[in-house]
């Protein structure tokens, strides 16, 4: 059983990967953030990202477009090396694929 072996399924990824995981979790974060201020009636005043950069209009504008970037990796998937050599499981439990 690929579990009760400890491989790690699915934990072995690239930077970049993970790089976008972080960058979605923080601009779902942040959306939800912002659709509760609208449900309290101050949708501006509860986005984090225009509180942490608003000043710097143009580095504001980076952080959603590499939240979008994170956004398209995740559906495309990664294909480099370590990406497509790390352990996945199967549908029975059961080690697959291979480094």
């Amino acid at each position: 059983m690929c579990n009760s072996m400890g491989c790690g399924c699915g934990k072995s990824r690239c930077s970049p990967m993970m790089i976008g995981k972080i960058l979605l979790i923080v601009g779902g974060l942040n959306w939800g953030l912002v659709g509760l201020g609208m449900l309290l009636g101050k949708p501006d005043s509860w986005n984090v990202v225009h509180m942490l950069l608003g000043s710097w209009a143009m580095f504001e504008v980076v952080v959603y477009v590499l939240v979008g970037v994170a956004a398209v990796m995740k559906i495309v998937g990664c294909r480099c090396k370590t990406c497509m050599s790390a352990h996945t499981c199967g549908t029975d439990g059961k080690m697959t694929g291979g480094m």
